[in-house]
């Protein structure tokens, strides 16, 4: 199935992150490209959607919120998935309250939602970056879960082969 993989991200850990779930729907025979969702201009020819995104102070980055709003109608009618990476709740071990965190993500109704945590590079951010996460508590490093994201990454594809045999009548 071709799978598009439409990932915001403002400083590119995020954008990592797509770059590992297409690797492994690929792995798994699956045609799937990462994409911009802001460069996105129709879905056509797309069977799957997998949106995801940074998310700040509970906010998902407006590339992936006005792509749900352009797309909401077509996203609610092929598979999709969502998810999201920051860093709240990584003090905690986990990532606090996901429904806070990807409000738009989850008004498209995906098929699966996750919260992944994300990576704090200071050198990256700008100097009002580096204030509110000094100011948030945000903790340096690079918390993001590579087995855990293959696995949810491995569970999409495992739905996308289930589409695919109901496609070709069951077989």
């Amino acid at each position: 199935m071709k799978t598009l993989v439409a990932v915001a991200t403002k400083h590119g850990s995020t954008g990592e992150i797509g770059d590992v779930i297409v690797d492994e729907l690929r792995n798994a025979g699956h045609e799937a490209k990462r994409v911009d969702p802001a460069k996105v201009r129709d879905l056509s020819g797309v069977d799957a959607v997998i949106l995801g995104s940074a998310v700040y102070m509970t906010q998902c980055l407006e590339g992936a919120s006005d792509f749900a709003n352009k797309f909401g109608d077509e996203l609610r009618k092929l598979p999709m998935w969502a998810f999201s990476v920051g860093l709240s709740g990584v003090p905690k071990g986990n990532v606090q309250d996901p429904s806070r965190v990807g409000p738009v993500l989850l008004a498209m109704e995906p098929i699966d939602y996750v919260t992944f945590k994300g990576k704090l590079d200071p050198s990256v951010l700008n100097l009002r970056e580096r204030t509110v996460a000094r100011l948030g508590g945000a903790l340096e490093g690079d918390f993001r879960e590579w087995d855990r994201i293959r696995a949810w990454a491995g569970k999409v594809a495992a739905s996308l082969n289930e589409y695919q045999q109901e496609a070709d009548g069951g077989e």
